[in-house]
């Protein structure tokens, strides 16, 4: 994936309890976007939306599995996320050895 300008994160009251509940905090997500390390995979081209997969560590240590799309507004490009979740022991012991 190229890198590319994103002018923020588009929260609505759709996807933010579907991060919410699984204890996962805006500000960690938001962190993940702040150009600290990540892995980014594009998602099942079969869907209708485009999505992706990110996977990276929160400010405070803890890895964090993201899915979510592009949203272009009055011409700029924010992320929505769609879900997100703290990320099991074997899927950290898998990223970490890529």
């Amino acid at each position: 994936m190229k890198n590319i300008k994103i002018c923020g994160i588009n929260w609505d009251e759709g996807n933010w309890p579907k991060c919410a509940k699984h204890g996962v905090s805006k500000k960690e997500i938001e962190y993940l976007f702040s150009g600290y390390g990540r892995l980014v995979i594009k998602d099942d081209p079969d869907v209708r939306e485009e999505r992706f997969r990110a996977i990276g560590k929160s400010y405070n240590e803890r890895y964090i599995f993201l899915v979510f799309t592009f949203r272009t507004m009055n011409n700029k490009l924010f992320v929505r996320p769609i879900s997100a979740r703290y990320m099991h022991q074997k899927e950290i012991d898998f990223y970490e050895n890529l």
